[in-house]
């Protein structure tokens, strides 16, 4: 009788360790189940569709572009649209509020912040890639090596003739861009020193009027980013010194080179972050590089 009662006491505790083992599983395959969700509501949240207009940088308008593209095509239903007209004017746009983003080939300035604070905007900056200045002449100019102190000698005006530095008897023909480029801030404060361009300089309304200034000057110099080079003009090899080593524009030691430059309205959210983001990723930076930029890793 007692092994009878013992043998059925076993089943009974036997059944109830199955049974509480049984309730325990359920809450375990919820638990990714809510996770998912989450991360499914996340993605839920971004509007691709929603419109990003960017304006800003001659120089930086193709890989603006192309940044633009490459996201469109993992995004299909994304919009972007990029436009040039200068760092000033992209600057000024998002100042206004009448822009998503600006490319800017430098830094904004303190009254420009200042003026987007006045109008409630809080300017976020992103380094999106580096950009070397590269000092071009036409294809036919023997000159190939130039010193930073020759470039600023050669564009305030103290140098006017190529045989001054180890070049032909030919007059130098000054091409620079206009007053609203970012690449002509850079240019005047880290080359010039900040002192004023030769009143001989012309200035020209993009880089691509810079590229076909020169092509067409056998005596031209003029200053364009890496986006820019092509077979049609002369990159110089540029030294800090005089008699120094001289390096390529694409160089990591080239000594005229700058960020470049994103600023947006506050910290970026929904599709502008999703930008962002893409923008700084292994793909983003790979078409810094394919653009003929400098990526930052």
């Amino acid at each position: 009788m007692k092994k009878w009662m013992v043998m059925l006491l076993c089943m009974m505790m036997a059944t109830a360790v199955l049974s509480g083992c049984g309730g325990q599983e359920e809450p375990a395959n919820e638990a990714p189940a809510t996770e998912t969700e989450s991360v499914n509501d996340n993605t839920a949240d971004v509007d691709y569709g929603e419109m990003i207009e960017v304006r800003g940088s001659d120089t930086m308008v193709n890989l603006g572009q192309g940044w633009a593209e490459a996201f469109m095509d993992k995004h299909p239903e994304a919009m972007i649209s990029v436009t040039g007209g200068g760092s000033g004017t992209g600057v000024a746009a998002l100042i206004n509020g009448t822009i998503d983003m600006a490319q800017v080939s430098r830094s904004m300035s303190e009254e420009e912040l200042q003026q987007a604070a006045d109008n409630g905007i809080d300017v976020h900056e992103i380094v999106g890639g580096r950009d070397g200045i590269a000092i071009t002449v036409n294809v036919n100019n023997p000159v190939d090596t130039l010193s930073m102190s020759q470039v600023k000698a050669i564009y305030t005006g103290e140098i006017t003739n190529w045989s001054e530095v180890d070049g032909e008897d030919m007059e130098i023909g000054l091409y620079s861009r206009d007053t609203s480029s970012g690449t002509y801030v850079f240019f005047r404060e880290f080359v010039l020193d900040e002192e004023d361009f030769s009143d001989d300089a012309l200035l020209m309304p993009s880089t691509q009027a810079i590229v076909e200034g020169v092509i067409q000057d056998e005596g031209g110099i003029g200053y364009i980013g890496l986006g820019y080079l092509s077979d049609e003009t002369k990159a110089v090899q540029i030294s800090m010194e005089d008699g120094g080593e001289a390096f390529d524009p694409e160089s990591s030691e080239y000594p005229v080179a700058r960020p470049l430059f994103l600023y947006v309205a506050g910290e970026p959210t929904g599709v502008m972050k999703e930008y962002v983001d893409f923008i700084l990723s292994d793909e983003g930076q790979e078409v810094v590089a394919n653009v003929g930029f400098i990526p930052l890793n």
